[in-house]
């Protein structure tokens, strides 16, 4: 496997387009087009909030009732979310634009949106945007980076990975990009997240190893705790690389697996490190746990903990914020056993040994934590299992950001 430059439209049959539809902001490129030449096998995880957004309702249903996708609408801006019947309404009038144009079916249309919750979609906006997308179509890499732009919100910078793999005698390849910035928590799987690959696969196949990669990346990201009404992650296959289909668990199956982590991973991490306001990735690995669940509940206990977030913000090694934060995570271990380590680009350190404090440099620790990514590794002593988990630091610019985000 190779990690490439690109993004949605690194493998083969795959297309973007963008446009300035003016549907919130002014001055960018708001809309967004992802198509396939060949139909797709589509696969989706979506967000387990009770209040759903309607293009997850529209989405949901096509993942799970239809054999095949061929493209995607995204627009940022507005998220089309607690709109009711109307907001199905223009899940439907969107998709019967992009297929009018496109010359597919209707329910081979995904639908994407993000923003403000609780506002209608201008409609008038939103098909005007389609009719300038659909003759830009280009499979180029400036095409795909400019999708990735337009679906920002209070992003800082666009999110894109591609990596190549073998399957079957042939170079496959899967790319994607992703938006989140805020209200990221994810549980499912506003984040969303688009993936392509050229790979011959099945339809169960596709979903599952999806479904369960989810688990270990976008999972396992924290900004603020909150889990958006949005929250999609999209994976299309057009089987153009001309592999065998993988129809079982075979080597194939294995490399698309690794390909996919490591793909979902790299877009995780940008999301969490470019969290609203942040200044620091902040990264917590947990070894030694007695079981992986127990290794990921005590990493997302303490990246989520608003109080580790400010130290690591302050870049004060507060070590007794982290132990706490696994204390309360509901897993059950001895924090007597507990070492505790710091590390990043400006080196490692331990501060902690059997639950004690070492006489370490402070001004050591605060030079590892001024870093812009750092990682805190906590061993429980407890069995053979890890996680790791992505947050990012908690900075005043976070409340100014969300204090006027719908004004």
């Amino acid at each position: 496997m190779k990690i490439i430059e690109g993004g949605v439209t690194a493998a083969k049959g795959f297309m973007a387009a963008s446009a300035a539809a003016g549907i919130k902001y002014t001055g960018r490129e708001d809309m967004a087009l992802i198509y396939s030449k060949t139909p797709c096998r589509p696969a989706g995880t979506f967000t387990t909030n009770v209040v759903k957004a309607a293009p997850v309702k529209w989405d949901r249903k096509i993942v799970t009732k239809q054999e095949s996708a061929q493209a995607v609408v995204i627009n940022s801006g507005i998220a089309n979310a607690c709109t009711g019947e109307e907001g199905l309404l223009y899940c439907r009038q969107t998709a019967e634009k992009a297929a009018e144009i496109l010359h597919i079916a209707e329910d081979d249309v995904l639908v994407a949106s993000t923003g403000v919750i609780g506002q209608q979609l201008p409609m008038e906006r939103i098909t005007r945007g389609i009719e300038i997308m659909a003759p830009k179509l280009e499979a180029s890499r400036e095409s795909g980076n400019r999708a990735a732009c337009a679906i920002m919100t209070t992003d800082t910078h666009e999110k894109e990975a591609a990596v190549t793999f073998e399957a079957g005698g042939r170079q496959v390849t899967l790319g994607g990009m992703c938006k989140g910035s805020g209200m990221i928590h994810p549980n499912m799987c506003t984040m969303l997240s688009f993936l392509t690959t050229d790979l011959a696969i099945s339809k169960e196949l596709l979903q599952e190893a999806l479904r369960e990669d989810v688990e270990d990346t976008y999972n396992m990201v924290s900004v603020d705790g909150d889990t958006s009404t949005n929250d999609t992650v999209l994976l299309l296959a057009n089987g153009e690389a001309g592999n065998p289909e993988i129809t079982e668990k075979n080597a194939d199956y294995e490399a698309f697996k690794k390909a996919l982590n490591t793909v979902n991973q790299i877009l995780a991490k940008q999301m969490a490190g470019d969290g609203e306001g942040a200044t620091a990735l902040f990264e917590v690995r947990v070894i030694g746990a007695e079981s992986k669940e127990a290794a990921k509940c005590l990493s997302k206990s303490v990246i989520t903990s608003s109080l580790t977030k400010a130290a690591i913000y302050g870049h004060d090694a507060n070590w007794g914020r982290i132990l706490c934060a696994m204390g309360y995570s509901g897993v059950q271990f001895d924090p007597e056993k507990v070492d505790l380590f710091f590390e990043s680009a400006a080196g490692k350190m331990q501060i902690i040994e059997n639950g004690v404090a070492l006489d370490y440099s402070e001004e050591m620790a605060t030079k590892i934590l001024s870093e812009p990514e750092v990682t805190a590794v906590a061993d429980v002593k407890m069995g053979e299992y890890e996680a790791t988990a992505w947050g990012c630091d908690l900075t005043y610019d976070y409340v100014k950001i969300n204090a006027d985000y719908r004004s």
